[in-house]
């Protein structure tokens, strides 16, 4: 027993914090029957106690010069120095993360991880591999890793709105991590008015930051470990001039580099053919590197040390073979019946007329208005295009809108008519190109319905007059039993070879079309043709993603389900490799949503050659434009392979293919402006993208041999000196019983703990433990053999086994200064 008098500074006491000894780091007297002593425990934390005379009772002074009595008790040595190690398990397991997940990592994966990015500190790195390479399985284990190895206890991962439910599943299945997301009710309830700094593991959508000054500033003043951000393409900056114009998601980017320590951004189309814009995407991982803008003539920025890029055709298994099939893409061309062309002829002519009133608008000041406008008309000939149903209803609601609008400007006083049009809120620097599909499909539809031109109620009108007409002819063809896009499609259907397996029986499929209108449309006619409604699923920008879930298992695992039909919300965060045939029923004018759309299906894990048809009316203007420009991709295809869809997109820079339609539009009648635009194809298209091939393979980084056999070695040793989960299991039964837990095997394998111990859930300091767990396990292979109610793994890194050490340590570790003699028996 000691006496108050003993509590002096840089004295060694038990009994303040257990039966541990802390080290005593001030005292202050009370009187002379009370003081508060300052101390600092044996894993470095500091702590002070209010000790009265009742008190001393239960403290010890501990003499350092005498510790090593070997009197210890071997039970304590034995529970603190097993804690120890299992803390410690990456020093000797060097992919340690690896083998505490459900995945199977592949060469590129875990050189990325290991090879690259886990050795960079701090972290500024952009993974730019190709799509469907597992980019997300690699950030999931760079972050693991790092949780594991106490570098990393705060993560935000920002991504876009349609991808945010898949980063959480996939961390929490994958890697066993509780991601929160960041919604307006989290903000809200956010009692101290800062909603990042109530949680350590975050995910928050990329436009609901960036859209929010407020947001912004406290991304910028909070504190981050590690901040990753998905398809951060969209955090772009352009220069006009000498001057940068920098978007809302790129000062984002800004703020969120200042907030983190590690930062990893994450896309597959980093360039978009513009040297100046691409060192400024860069510069936000290094703003000192990339300072500038680079002259005409400047070669390309050295990326080496910040940018880890690698293509689809290039990356290997472990056993060194190719890792993603043959790709090949068909162009289906079909002619237009005499009454669809005269309806093409007539809209188009519509659309004309309108764009360049937009050009006036522009012209006189009104730009932002003329730009809404061009959007607008432009969607109503993308619509033309997809479907005589899209068209006829995208006109029906149009002469309804503008309708309604006529009779609020009548009620008006004439002086106040038709001064403005609203047609809803739409940023000023979102590039439409950037959107998501679901974003696309909201915008769309707030501006291809009201977006007008007229400034006079006659001029309105006379607008009106002409959507009706228009309206009806589309009725007329669309009541039609025969269509001949669709008749195109239904041959495809029927009698494509490679639409049926060997016995006959029908592929799996997936169709992908720009518009919802046209979506229904192919819904009703494929179930009719296929005879069954459980045949046929279809995904839209509506779709709740709870609901898309279901329709993607669906569509994967039902044999009765053979076709799924999207409009580009499908086209990101869902994987489809159950089938390899997909069909663009409507080809995007972003030749990136081309490949997107490929990538759906031409993924890790597909084995079969992927097959692509795309549908063009060869007589259209824009169709002229597409069928040249695949004829050109399949001449290319055949010559370089299937990677020419990698770099499709940055053949096409910025707006480009779609300025190429549009000029299509409206000048394609003109025999010199149709050679123009056949000339720009062929360059870009020709000689252009095997350029585009040879600087990607310049910059892109390649497995060779050598590093294959360097991977699967490393791999072999780190799974012989890994921790095995049955040492795990008997420290974690002794200690957490010893300190009143409760446990019992469910069945071979799986426990569930029925009670966990007050002094644990106290301890857990940045989670809150729950008092039970239903079902859990310490074998890493049990868990990947568990269907859909996995039980949980307890391994080094779990909350329950970390605070289970710190608290086995704080009671226990002074017997690791005693010491302990072992006699054998």
């Amino acid at each position: 027993m000691a006496d108050l008098s003993d509590l002096m500074k840089g004295a060694r006491v038990a009994g303040l914090a257990g039966e541990q000894a802390v080290t005593i780091i001030d005292v202050e007297w009370f009187g002379e029957s009370s003081l508060n002593v300052v101390y600092r425990t044996v894993d470095g934390r500091f702590a002070e106690q209010l000790v009265y005379p009742p008190d001393a009772a239960r403290l010890r002074v501990v003499d350092d010069t005498s510790r090593w009595t070997f009197d210890g008790d071997a039970e304590r040595f034995s529970l603190v120095a097993e804690g120890r190690r299992i803390r410690y398990a990456y020093l000797f397991d060097s992919r340690l993360a690896v083998h505490l997940s459900r995945i199977r990592p592949l060469p590129h994966q875990i050189e990325a991880v290991y090879g690259e990015m886990l050795h960079q500190h701090p972290l500024r790195f952009c993974l730019a591999d190709d799509p469907g390479a597992g980019k997300t399985i690699m950030a999931g284990l760079l972050l693991k890793e790092l949780m594991l190895r106490g570098d990393v206890r705060r993560c935000l991962v920002v991504a876009p709105g349609s991808l945010v439910a898949q980063w959480q599943d996939e961390l929490s299945e994958k890697f066993g991590l509780e991601f929160e997301l960041l919604t307006r009710e989290t903000i809200d309830a956010a009692r101290i008015g800062d909603p990042f700094a109530r949680h350590d593991l975050l995910i928050a959508r990329l436009d609901h930051l960036a859209r929010s000054d407020e947001l912004v500033e406290q991304v910028r003043v909070s504190e981050w470990d590690l901040v990753i951000v998905d398809e951060a393409h969209r955090m772009s900056a352009h220069w006009y001039g000498n001057e940068v114009s920098e978007t809302r998601r790129y000062r984002l980017g800004k703020a969120l580099g200042e907030a983190a320590r590690h930062l990893l951004l994450m896309t597959a189309t980093p360039h978009s053919g513009k040297e100046d814009d691409f060192q400024l995407f860069m510069k936000l991982l290094d703003a000192d590197s990339y300072e500038g803008r680079p002259g005409a003539d400047a070669p390309p920025a050295d990326t080496s040390r910040h940018m880890r890029r690698m293509v689809k055709e290039d990356l290997l298994t472990f056993e060194g073979r190719k890792l993603f099939p043959e790709r090949r893409a068909y162009t289906v061309a079909y002619p237009l019946s005499p009454d669809e062309a005269r309806l093409y002829e007539e809209v188009t002519e519509y659309v004309r007329t309108e764009m360049n009133r937009a050009d006036r608008l522009g012209e006189e000041g009104d730009g932002r208005r003329g730009n809404q406008i061009g959007f607008a008309v432009t969607v109503l000939q993308r619509r033309l295009a997809s479907s005589p149903e899209a068209i006829y209803r995208s006109l029906s609601r149009r002469r309804a809108r503008l309708e309604a609008r006529m009779a609020e400007e009548q009620a008006r006083p004439p002086e106040a008519r038709l001064r403005s049009v609203a047609v809803g809120d739409v940023p000023d620097d979102d590039d439409f190109d950037d959107l998501s599909g679901d974003e696309l499909e909201e915008v769309e539809e707030q501006l291809v319905d009201a977006a007008t031109a007229a400034r006079t109620l006659e001029e309105l009108a006379a607008e009106i007059a002409t959507l009706a007409r228009l309206e009806g002819l589309a009725d007329r063809i669309r009541r039609l039993s025969e269509h001949a896009k669709w008749k195109q499609f239904a041959g495809l259907l029927s009698d494509e070879p490679e639409m049926f397996h060997a016995d006959g029986s029908r592929r799996k499929l997936i169709v992908f079309t720009e518009h919802r209108d046209t979506l229904t449309y192919l819904v009703e006619r494929v179930t009719a043709l296929l005879g069954s409604t459980e045949a046929v699923v279809a995904i839209h920008g509506g779709t709740h993603r709870l609901e898309r879930r279901r329709l993607q298992e669906v569509f994967t695992h039902d044999p009765a389900c053979m076709v799924m039909v999207a409009t580009d919300a499908a086209g990101e965060g869902i994987n489809l490799q159950r089938a390899h045939l997909l069909v663009n029923y409507d080809l995007p004018w972003n030749p990136n949503r081309i490949e997107q759309r490929f990538g759906r299906v031409h993924r890790i894990g597909q084995e079969q050659v992927c097959h692509m048809w795309n549908l063009v009316a060869d007589q259209t203007r824009e169709g002229q434009v597409f069928a040249q420009l695949l004829t050109k991709l399949d001449v290319q295809r055949r010559a370089l392979g299937g990677r020419v869809f990698d770099v499709l997109g940055d053949a096409f820079p910025g707006h480009a293919l779609r300025e190429l339609l549009i000029a299509a539009i409206r000048y394609g009648d003109q025999p010199a402006k149709r050679a123009e635009l056949e000339a720009i194809v062929d360059a870009r298209v020709g000689d252009g993208l095997r350029e585009l091939l040879d600087e990607h393979a310049l910059a892109a980084e390649l497995l060779a041999d050598t590093d294959l056999d360097r991977i699967r070695r490393d791999m072999a040793e780190a799974e012989a000196q890994r921790l095995q989960p049955h040492f795990v299991r008997e420290w974690f039964e002794k200690g957490f019983t010893s300190l009143g837990g409760r446990m019992s095997e469910r069945e071979d394998g799986r426990y569930e703990i029925t009670y966990v111990p007050l002094d644990i859930r106290s301890t857990a300091r940045s989670v809150t433990l729950p008092s039970r767990y239903e079902r859990v396990t310490f074998e890493t292979d049990r868990i990947a053999r568990e269907g859909r109610a996995p039980a949980e793994l307890l391994a080094p890194g779990h909350r329950l086994i970390d605070t289970l050490i710190e608290v086995i340590d704080r009671r226990h570790g002074d017997v690791l200064r005693q010491g302990v003699t072992f006699v054998a028996a």
